[in-house]
This record gives C-alpha cells, sequence and structure tokens, in this order.
C-alpha cells in the first residue's frame, strides 16, 4: 500500500478543496515537539553596567569558580569589585530531529542587577534539559535591543537592556532519542479538539488511502497506521499534512477582557429575542455657596451659607429589538447605532446573558 506514496502525495497536491485547511495547519505529529534547555553563565565586556558585587556575591563566586578551572586561583580574602561582568540565565528551545554540529539561538538574561547587557560577551556555557544532561554549548555576543542612558541624575530607558539574544549562539551536542521510526501508528494531535474535525480528518485520510488507515482515538487524537522504515514514515507524513480538510465550526463564545474593554464575539454566536436600551445618567453637582449679610444695625455678622446645585442628565439612547436568530453582523450594527463604547457593549452582552438571550457562551478574561 505504502510503495505509491509518491503518486497519492501528486493526487493529494493536485486536488485542492474549497474553504478547507491542510490537515498540517490543523495538527501536529505526536512526538515531534521542542524541547526547553537551560544554563547558568556570566556576560563579560560590559562598559560599567554589569552586577554590582556587593548586592550579588554569586557573580564573584561564579568568576573565581570559573578562573580556578582555567588554573587562575584567586585567594578567598580578596574581595573583587567588578562592574563588567553579569551573572545571567541563558535558555533555548531544542528543535524535533536537530543533529549534533548545528546551532541554535539562544536568550541571555540578567539575573542579578545589571543595568544592561549592551556590548557584552558570553563565556562557554552548557545548557542542560529536564533530565540534566548537556545538549548545547552556548557562547558568544549579546544583541541586545534595548538602551539606558543616565547623567546628571536623569536616566532614560527604552525596551529592556537587561536581556538580548545572540543568533545560532549554542551548537547543539547531543541529539534527542525519538520513537519517529518503530512499529506503533502515527498519531496526530488536533490543536483544538473537536469531534467533527476528528472525524473529517479520519474520512479525509481514508479516502485517500483507502479502507481503515485511519480511526479516531478522541476528539483531539487521530491513529494512522504507518509503515516501520523511516524513509517511509517521512513519506507517509507527507501525504498526511497535505491532505484538506474542512474542519467543523467551534462552539459559539463572546470573550471579554474587562481589563482593557477588548470584545471578540465569535462566529456562530446569535442573540435570541430581546428588546435593549441602554443609556447613561450623568450626576453633576456644583457648589455655589451664599453669602449671608446681617441686617444694619442688627450686631450680627456676615456668614458664608454652604449651597449646591445638583442637576441630572440623562442621555436619551434608543430602544432597539433583537429578533429571534439574530448573526453577529445584526449585534455589531445594532450596538454601533446607539454609539455604545466597548464598556457599554460588555454591559450589554452581559445583560443578554443573564436574560438567556446570549445564545453563546460567555467568557470573562
Amino acid at each position: 500500500m505504502f510503495r505509491s506514496l509518491p503518486l497519492i502525495l501528486l493526487l493529494a497536491l493536485a486536488i485542492p478543496t474549497a474553504g478547507a485547511e491542510r490537515i498540517k495547519d490543523l495538527a501536529m505529529i505526536a512526538g515531534v515537539r521542542s524541547n526547553q534547555l537551560i544554563g547558568y553563565g556570566l556576560v563579560v565586556g560590559l562598559n560599567g553596567s554589569g552586577d554590582q558585587t556587593t548586592q550579588t556575591p554569586f557573580t564573584v563566586r561564579s568568576l573565581k569558580s570559573m578562573l580556578s578551572n582555567m588554573g587562575v586561583t584567586i585567594p578567598p580574602e580578596i574581595n573583587l569589585q567588578l562592574k563588567n561582568v553579569a551573572a545571567v540565565s541563558i535558555h533555548a528551545d531544542l528543535p524535533p530531529f536537530i543533529k549534533p554540529g548545528q546551532t541554535i539561538d539562544i536568550t541571555v538574561s540578567s539575573i542579578g542587577n545589571a543595568k544592561s547587557l549592551n556590548g557584552g560577551s558570553l563565556l562557554m556555557t552548557p545548557l542542560k534539559g529536564a533530565d540534566g544532561a548537556v545538549y548545547a554549548i552556548a557562547q558568544g555576543n549579546v544583541v541586545v535591543g534595548g538602551i539606558s542612558v543616565g547623567a546628571a541624575g536623569s536616566s532614560v530607558t527604552v525596551n529592556v537592556p537587561s536581556a538580548g539574544r545572540i543568533p545560532n549562539g549554542a551548537t547543539v551536542e547531543r541529539q534527542v532519542a525519538d520513537s519517529f521510526g518503530g512499529n506503533g501508528p502515527i498519531i496526530l494531535n488536533l490543536h483544538q479538539a473537536d469531534f467533527t474535525t476528528a472525524e473529517r480528518v479520519v474520512e479525509a485520510i481514508n479516502k485517500v488511502f483507502g479502507g481503515d488507515v485511519a480511526q479516531a482515538v478522541d476528539a483531539s487524537s487521530i491513529e494512522v497506521r504507518g509503515p516501520t522504515a523511516r524513509n517511509q514514515r517521512v513519506s507517509l507524513i507527507a501525504v498526511l499534512e497535505n491532505i484538506e480538510v474542512a474542519p467543523g465550526q467551534g462552539a459559539a463564545k463572546v470573550i471579554i477582557n474587562a481589563r482593557t474593554g477588548t470584545v471578540v464575539i465569535g462566529q456562530g454566536v446569535q442573540v435570541g429575542p430581546a428588546a435593549v436600551s441602554h443609556g447613561n445618567i450623568t450626576v453633576t453637582i456644583t457648589s455655589d455657596p451664599i453669602v449671608s449679610q446681617p441686617g444694619p444695625f442688627s450686631g450680627g455678622q456676615t456668614a458664608v451659607v454652604p449651597n449646591a446645585n445638583i442637576s441630572v442628565n440623562q442621555e436619551k439612547k434608543p430602544m432597539f429589538l433583537f429578533n429571534p436568530g439574530v448573526a453577529l453582523n445584526d449585534i455589531v450594527q445594532a450596538v454601533n447605532k446607539v454609539g455604545a463604547s466597548p464598556t457599554d457593549l460588555i454591559a450589554i452582552l452581559e445583560a443578554l446573558k443573564a436574560a438567556g438571550a446570549l445564545k453563546a457562551e460567555l467568557i470573562v478574561i
């Protein structure tokens, strides 16, 4: 069955489906993932913007340990006063299938009180995985996207100068073991779990290959029977990821960010019969004190009597009616007609949900 994979691939690419997405964009192959690496090192060559050693003693200890490993012994009683060295953490992502000798980008971040890493160089630092093994060695000049300038007690900082990147700054020393080749099936994990999409992916794969090559495990995973040889598995996946599928429509949702006033109304949101009236009431209180003047020869004293004027102004906005099955476009147009702000829109949507007229899940973040 898998001997004709190149021909099947050409046929799959030659028949595009309108309004569909590739499986490559809908799912990922189980086991094909990146791994996180982390390390601790020193950045040197800073122009007086490094760690203050009195507040970050670990920087001095790290430097003494490094010099000791290189044959330079510093007596314990000597207290180094450094301004051009900074202790940093290094982290990176190890891509799948990367081989020893290849390079990866790394991010360098100060963990002390260094003001800037601009102009510094990272000394050789091992990067370890979650298992404690060394997978890469990092070293190079730090590229900083921020700047910090100070003079006469004033300072200006743009972006974050205490962190930077080193393109191709780490060399891979060990390959992560994978189970790509083997007797097990190929598992496709959907980015968004959906029973309809999973079923359509299974139907599309079986239509291309014939038989029951694929079967759904659950709403998120599809299991595909494949060959054991790595070369044939690569060819099979090349076919799978280019098969086009029309994904199922997601659940109707309305996302509200109460902090920023952002409202996102998803596809398929509808409103049942409802009448909405939303207006703003403005209460204005102004102080208007009155001077009380006593009569002539009364012996009284002039006094200031407090007085306040209160006015209430209610903004008149028309009431608008939602008919059964109103769609997203009608909701937006109706709210725009009354000139509602994002805060007003949030209040309207919450009221519609409380009244049972909003046919969607309301999520407040």
